[in-house]
């Protein structure tokens, strides 16, 4: 089974449908007041199947698209029939807690919302920087690719850049959470895995 394909399909689909209903988005984004107030827990997930606009949703799904299928391959054939398990696991894992600050933070404001997918997005990709960090990353299609390694530290350093800021209405310290959390989930069930990056890194 190709999950990653499932829940790129389930999220367009629902996110198509809430760009023209505000009731769907009411019921699904990541609502602090709301999760606290009334137990709505669900809204740690649900907000990763609706996106801001076409442009949010299509370079989330790409991106996942991108390097989905290869985390779950990599994990099937790393954890011995467990990889579809922990793949769902590590995406929704990182959904959820790419915005465990903000859960806190804003439990009393009544006026934020966020949604999308780019917590779990970002920890598949840290995955591959994991798995694989000898590997290119494309931006846009431009045709000459960052070595993993070297985009996942800048990528990072971006994101408390951006978030200091706070200039902008992206949640980039839940992009930096999501990462961190893609990176270290399969070391809490390999951690031979780190050895390997690492031996990647010097044979290069």
């Amino acid at each position: 089974m190709n999950i990653t394909l499932l829940i790129i399909v389930v999220t367009v689909i629902v996110s198509i449908m809430a760009f023209s209903n505000q009731l769907i988005i009411e019921n699904l984004v990541f609502w602090p007041y709301k999760i606290w107030r009334n137990n709505e827990w669900h809204r740690l997930l649900s907000c990763s199947f609706i996106h801001a606009d076409l442009g949010h949703l299509a370079f989330n799904m790409l991106a996942l698209y991108s390097f989905g299928a290869y985390i779950e391959t990599s994990f099937e054939y790393i954890f011995e029939g467990k990889g579809h398990t922990l793949f769902i696991l590590m995406y929704f894992g990182a959904v959820a807690s790419a915005d465990i600050w903000n859960l806190f933070k804003q439990r009393d404001n009544t006026q934020y919302k966020s949604l999308g997918a780019s917590g779990g997005v970002a920890a598949v990709v840290f995955s591959y920087i994991l798995l694989n960090p000898m590997g290119k990353i494309y931006f846009f299609f431009v045709p000459i690719g960052i070595p993993a390694f070297i985009f996942g530290p800048l990528y990072l350093v971006y994101c408390v850049y951006m978030a200091k800021r706070g200039t902008d209405n992206i949640g980039h310290l839940a992009h930096f959470t999501g990462s961190i959390f893609g990176f270290v989930f399969p070391l809490l069930f390999e951690p031979r895995l780190l050895q390997i990056f690492v031996q990647q890194l010097f044979n290069a």
